[in-house]
């Protein structure tokens, strides 16, 4: 079992800073009850408001997409940007009861949602934000575990196994220190591996020290690349499954930063509709080394799987303008690929050990 209270000290401290009168907003499930509790407490303990619950019940996004009209797949409630304006921080908690549960919506409507709602995740970004996960028995069998090898897991990705959590991701954020200095001096990263030679230029971008603060658990860094200047093919070896969709076997090829063609073994049609999203869908927003040694395998969660030690991953759509990315779009897919097999990534020509 996690401790609740352990999670909810490290997200206060560490992850969202929360100060007194402070205003969160949490999005999550009845699942993570425990997480949430905790949570509450610490915060009205601390003098901060007592955060904003929308606690999602099984089947409320299957109905939507199910029942709702053009209009609304189109357009967003005001109260829900107001909502976010008004909060000082905003926290996600992925916490499902069944992580299949949209795999039958057409991935036309959740692209159409998606990019409709861009105006919601910008204000999201521009706040105090964290998303992370707690576990549930879904996301065990998703991973191929156990529910309580699954919570191991999950304890030891966020750290929460060490004796001081924040001091070990003090300590993982001064080694990622160490790369970003690095990579800051690169001008061309390479990535090869079976099926996969492609080339980037990053050259003026501002590499990203992701520990914690945002995703708990991280472990990676990030930039931007220059937006024309992928070229090459990359095949994506771990499975991905976006808003519970499945899809793998990905290929990309990329000439001068645009994807021109992509194919996967599974999930051609959810593919096909994100890189539809809009013109910014085909361009990457970013590159993300993983390095995050508690996570060891992937899980089907995105969150966990991009920041795996020995894997790199792309994002296509929106870039972060912190990293200089200009890329706009309604869609980030984070894509990742394992390089711990006979996989080797390059700056400028020499190796960057992962």
């Amino acid at each position: 079992m996690i401790d609740p209270d352990a999670f909810a000290t490290l997200l206060c401290d560490w992850c969202l800073d929360v100060r007194e009168r402070d205003y969160v907003l949490v999005f999550t499930t009845t699942l993570a009850a425990p997480l949430v509790r905790a949570f509450h407490r610490l915060l009205i303990t601390r003098g901060a408001w007592a955060p904003g619950l929308r606690i999602g019940l099984p089947g409320l996004a299957e109905d939507f997409y199910r029942f709702a009209p053009d209009d609304l797949l189109d357009n967003y409630a005001p109260l829900d940007l107001a909502e976010i304006e008004h909060a000082d921080a905003y926290l996600r908690v992925d916490a499902p009861e069944n992580t299949r549960a949209l795999a039958d919506v057409d991935p036309a409507a959740l692209a159409r949602v998606s990019r409709a709602r861009s105006p919601i995740q910008e204000v999201r970004l521009s706040k105090r934000w964290c998303g992370t996960v707690w576990p549930t028995p879904a996301l065990a069998q998703q991973a191929g575990m156990s529910d309580d090898d699954y919570t191991g897991f999950v304890n030891r990705a966020l750290f929460l196994d060490r004796p001081d959590p924040v001091a070990a991701w003090r300590e993982l954020s001064d080694r990622q220190q160490g790369l970003v200095e690095r990579l800051g001096q690169a001008h061309e990263i390479r990535i090869e591996a079976d099926g996969t030679d492609l080339r980037l230029r990053v050259d003026g971008r501002t590499w990203i020290n992701s520990n914690g603060r945002r995703n708990m658990p991280s472990g990676e860094v990030f930039t931007g690349p220059l937006e024309d200047s992928a070229n090459g093919t990359i095949r994506f070896t771990v499975p991905s499954s976006p808003r519970g969709v499945l899809v793998e076997g990905v290929s990309v090829t990329f000439e001068n930063g645009k994807v021109v063609a992509a194919t996967a073994a599974r999930g051609q049609d959810y593919l096909d509709a994100a890189l539809a999203t809009d013109p910014g869908a085909r361009f990457l927003g970013e590159l993300g080394i993983g390095t995050n040694s508690g996570i060891d395998r992937p899980t089907g969660s995105i969150l966990l799987d991009e920041k795996m030690a020995g894997t790199v991953h792309l994002a296509l759509g929106r870039s972060y303008p912190e990293t200089g990315g200009t890329n706009v779009s309604a869609l980030h897919w984070d894509l990742i690929c394992d390089l711990r097999d006979d996989g080797q990534l390059t700056a400028d020509g020499e190796p960057i050990r992962i």
